[in-house]
């Protein structure tokens, strides 16, 4: 302290003597300033944050049953443990606590007398309680034994008072929320995702490294992860080169082996992703009773394993089919197929699309002016009996069951008649107003064509065109059908599509080998019945082309939002075929009133992953309820009977205990009893669902499956 200044302080405070004049303080003149400091040539150096990426490939995924979300999942029990209400548990361990304290307080008082200190004197030389002898080896045997006999009194009483249970519920979660804010061990390089071992560990340490330092300065993204993953299964399965892989990597890093697009993630998420799993989370088990224990809390996801069993969804309008579930599944395979592992086809009404333009490759607006793309009429297909099955399913595929046959041949066979003969005369298909002049049975059409085939000398082709000539003339012939139906699109909004003579930029289906993203809009809002033909002829384009794939690597998904009056015998049989060809289907209704009744059931059954929105029907549920089952649950029932006194004192007691309780004294009985019981019944679909919630049950393409789990959609 500076104690001259502060006497300086004093005396300048002080008031002068009367008389004199109070000297004017002297002004303290500033201290010269510091020089300043130069400035640094660069920021000083900060801790800086880990990339997110390196998070994300270091948390753990668990197995897990199939539909539940993995990334960080935490394993539960399949059965749920008894819960002790929480003021018995509390007050149970308090309890327990106080006798065992008043246990040890008495023997350690003497008040039990001192036989409990037998085993100590056994178990100990005489000689250390002797004078002179080794005291201080009995006192460390005594507290040794105290020790021992308090963790005795701690187990027993502990295990009395459920000790272990308190620790397991409160205890615990609270070291877990510690654990989870404290900084993370450092994995070591092998076992570390990040650093890429398996690389390593076959002779591509370059490309590791290269690897990893992207990472770590943040350029790499999960796509850039999952795509360079499977070019790794690539290399590994013989498929392509090690020296070409590691080639890339060291050229391009993080970009290698890109989508032919060169995007390598999509401009906005609306879902969470774990591309490493290949899964996408709509939503969270809720706490239910009716959900399995293992599943409470946990996230739902859905992922190629179970979408390659079909899915399909029920629910009203409004319930969120579009906006919780087809966006999401679409923004996932839109990503897959940014990382080579999918391919993806939506379909869905003009105006409600599931994604943004940029996310696709090509998008498909049927009816708009100014296409930048058509849709092939054909599939693709040079097989005129192919192309003939696949256009008369699409055309009259709804109307089989009134057909003469009761299926969709007799017209194949009608298409095959006329659509051989015209692609050998002009080496294409028909155009739409082609095909309804020569189903129509035009004359100058069906001469013209006849010219060309007699031109060429292809008399089997005549045949043909002879038969069909004589079919035309009997009543009730099936071209006239298919007539109508091709009329649909021969319309003016329709004119500058479905042309195969090249002059536009057709989209095939045949290309499902390859990684591609595709958007149709389909224009309900004016041609209704157009665009259920339509909707009908990609679904059986899709179906058609993704068995025939050579290579069937890639996971093929179909999104046909609003499945109407698409569903058909045929469909089924092609949805059926799916499983095995790595492709899957994700269809959604309104209502099961939209399928014709005879093929509800069917359809049910054809697809392993189904899901029921809330606001359905009870008619809807009932389908619902029965394909998924029943269960084995226990019941009790409680018997209330009442007491009667035989005694005075007693009647007397039952009296004065009737008037404070204002009930008549009785006793219950516990009647436990198994029984079986609907898992969701219609009642319980239609009734008791809340906003924003869906029951889902997912079957796996290995067959495992899970029961209907209530699903919250909105977290």
């Amino acid at each position: 302290m500076d104690t001259e200044g502060t006497q300086d302080a004093q005396h300048t405070a002080a008031p002068p003597p009367s008389g004199e004049r109070r000297p004017e303080p002297a002004v303290p003149r500033p201290a010269a300033a510091p020089p300043t400091p130069p400035r640094p040539a660069a920021p000083p150096a900060t801790a800086s944050p880990q990339p997110p990426l390196l998070n994300w490939l270091r948390t753990p995924r668990p197995a897990a049953a199939p539909g539940i979300w993995t990334y960080g999942h935490r394993p539960r029990a399949k059965e749920e443990p008894e819960r002790i209400p929480l003021r018995q548990l509390i007050s149970g361990a308090v309890l327990s606590l106080l006798c065992g304290w008043l246990l040890w307080s008495l023997l350690s008082n003497g008040y039990l007398g001192n036989y409990w200190l037998w085993p100590l004197l056994l178990l100990t030389p005489d000689s250390w309680r002797m004078p002179g002898g080794d005291k201080m080896a009995f006192v460390w045997a005594t507290y040794i034994y105290y020790g021992l006999l308090l963790a005795l009194i701690a187990v027993v009483f502990g295990r009395l008072g459920r000790w272990p249970e308190l620790f397991r519920r409160f205890v615990l979660p609270l070291l877990r929320r510690l654990g989870a804010h404290a900084p993370a061990a450092k994995p070591q390089p092998a076992s570390d995702p990040a650093q890429w071992p398996e690389l390593r560990a076959h002779g591509a340490p370059d490309a590791a490294d290269r690897l990893a330092a992207e990472a770590r300065a943040g350029v790499m993204n999960d796509v850039d992860v999952a795509r360079i993953s499977r070019a790794w299964r690539s290399v590994r399965s013989g498929r392509n080169s090690l020296a070409s892989f590691t080639d890339t990597v060291l050229r391009h890093g993080a970009a290698a082996c890109a989508h032919p697009s060169g995007q390598r993630d999509l401009a906005r998420r609306t879902a969470r992703h774990d591309l490493l799993a290949h899964q996408v989370r709509i939503g969270t088990a809720a706490e239910h009773p009716r959900n399995p224990y293992q599943h409470r809390g946990t996230g739902s996801a859905l992922e190629p394993r179970v979408l390659g069993t079909s899915l399909l969804a029920v629910g009203p309008a409004g319930s969120g089919k579009t906006t919780r579930l087809v966006r999401p599944v679409v923004e996932a395979m839109c990503l897959q197929a940014l990382a080579g592992q999918c391919a993806v086809v939506a379909v869905g009404p003009a105006g409600s699309a599931p994604g943004p333009d940029d996310a696709f490759d090509v998008v498909v607006r049927i009816g708009r002016p100014d296409p930048d793309c058509d849709l092939d009429l054909y599939g693709g297909t040079t097989d005129p009996d192919e192309a003939a099955g696949i256009l008369a399913e699409a055309l009259v595929g709804d109307l089989a069951e009134q057909l003469p046959g009761g299926d969709s041949r007799r017209a194949a066979t009608a298409l095959a008649q006329v659509l051989g003969p015209f692609r050998a005369a002009h080496d294409r298909f028909p155009t739409v107003p082609e095909l309804r002049e020569l189903l129509d049975g035009a004359p100058q059409a069906v001469t013209a064509l006849r010219t060309a085939l007699e031109a060429a000398g292809d008399h089997t082709l005549l045949r043909e065109l002879d038969a069909r000539a004589r079919q035309s003339e009997r009543p009730g012939d099936v071209a006239l059908l298919l007539a109508d139906r091709i009329a649909l699109l021969d319309r003016p909004a329709f004119a500058d599509f479905f042309d195969p003579t090249g002059a536009t930029r057709q989209v095939s289906l045949r290309a499902l080998d390859h990684p591609l993203r595709v958007r149709v809009e389909l224009p309900e809002r004016g041609h209704a019945q157009a665009s259920r033909i339509l909707a009908r002829l990609v679904l059986a384009q899709f179906t058609e082309c993704a068995v025939a794939r050579a290579d069937r690597s890639l996971f093929a998904c179909l999104v046909l939002d609003e499945a109407a009056h698409t569903i058909t015998a045929e469909a089924l049989r092609g949805l059926q075929r799916l499983r095995s060809a790595n492709a899957g289907a994700v269809l959604t209704l309104r209502s099961l009133d939209d399928v014709p009744e005879a093929l509800r059931s069917a359809l049910l059954g054809s697809v392993g992953c189904r899901m029921a929105f809330a606001g359905v029907t009870p008619w809807d549920g009932a389908p619902f309820a029965e394909v998924w089952g029943k269960e084995w649950v226990e019941t009790r029932d409680v018997t209330d009977r009442q007491i009667i006194a035989h005694g005075a004192g007693m009647k007397a007691f039952h009296i004065v205990r009737q008037l404070v309780t204002g009930k008549a004294a009785t006793s219950k009985a516990i009647t436990v009893r198994t029984v079986e019981r609907e898992r969701w019944s219609a009642s319980d679909l239609a009734n008791a669902l809340p906003a924003g919630h869906a029951v889902l049950s997912v079957t796996t393409v290995e067959g495992e499956h899970a029961p209907p789990v209530l699903v919250d959609l909105r977290g």
